[in-house]
């Protein structure tokens, strides 16, 4: 990591975090820990410097934290611009409020889910994505996240693809070949991997830690300039997890929420009983 004020940047991405919804598991939406946060965003900011980004989703609001990061001047790189394309309407809200209190105008969401045409292809240069890891379907549905990333990029560009990484576990290792494989197959190739770099708050497997695989397209692929929805029921089942199928489009916010605060319908106040009662 490069020398950067490490308390400025812990409390730049605590700010993120009091900002981030909480996780809806049943949607595989499981959070990075802070500290790697801190790291993943100095990663990702180098790698995409100057460059514009799309984040195929971004429950753990890595895009927000690149953006802030930047913005405060913790980091003198980074992209030049940073676009999330999430279907959870609560996420992209947060990132819009966060954007406009900070006045960071290089950050921006679109509501979007992955099994429909990609509304900007070819008008990034990078992908992120932290996709369902794809445990029950072989990375099915990590490969349908990546090819929006590289529609997005309109194959001419990079990617960075976070996935699992267990060397003991033998699904993490099925998906990292079945993702490299993918992305062999659609012209992009594995410039290079950091392998178990991240921890998460997950309570079924909490020493499971994830990779940075990072892809680039090949020089003679043909770029594109089109993008069609994913049916295929092949390549939908166990999406976000065993057994459970494709129905929702988007998380739809129901109201405004300031995540930094408690909720209303967490609490209620119980007084002292006032005398002559």
């Amino acid at each position: 990591m490069a020398e950067i004020d490490l308390k400025a940047a812990i409390n730049a991405i605590s700010d993120v975090v009091q900002n981030r919804p909480r996780p809806l598991r049943e949607m595989d939406q499981i959070y990075m820990k802070t500290g790697d946060m801190v790291l993943q965003s100095e990663i990702v900011a180098k790698w995409a410097n100057g460059k514009r980004l799309a984040f195929i989703g971004d429950g753990d609001a890595i895009s927000v934290s690149v953006a802030f990061l930047m913005h405060s001047k913790i980091l003198p790189y980074g992209p030049s611009k940073i676009q999330v394309f999430d279907f959870d309407e609560r996420i992209c809200n947060a990132i819009k409020r966060f954007a406009d209190r900070e006045r960071i105008d290089s950050l921006d969401s679109t509501l979007y889910n992955v099994l429909e045409a990609f509304p900007d292809v070819s008008e990034f240069d990078c992908f992120y994505t932290n996709p369902p890891w794809g445990a029950s379907n072989g990375g099915a549905s990590v490969n349908v996240f990546s090819q929006r990333g590289m529609e997005a990029v309109g194959n001419k560009g990079e990617g960075m693809i976070v996935i699992a990484d267990d060397h003991e576990l033998a699904w993490p290792q099925v998906v990292l070949s079945e993702v490299q494989k993918f992305a062999l197959s659609s012209g992009f190739f594995v410039q290079r991997m950091a392998s178990k770099v991240h921890q998460y708050h997950l309570d079924d497997n909490p020493t499971l830690r994830s990779c940075n695989l990072m892809i680039k397209s090949l020089p003679e692929l043909t770029p594109i300039t089109s993008s069609a929805p994913i049916d295929d029921p092949a390549r939908l089942e166990n999406f976000y997890g065993k057994d459970r199928k494709i129905k929702i489009r988007y998380v739809r916010e129901k109201r405004r929420v300031d995540y930094g605060k408690a909720n209303e319908d967490e609490y209620r106040y119980e007084e002292f009983a006032e005398e002559g009662k």
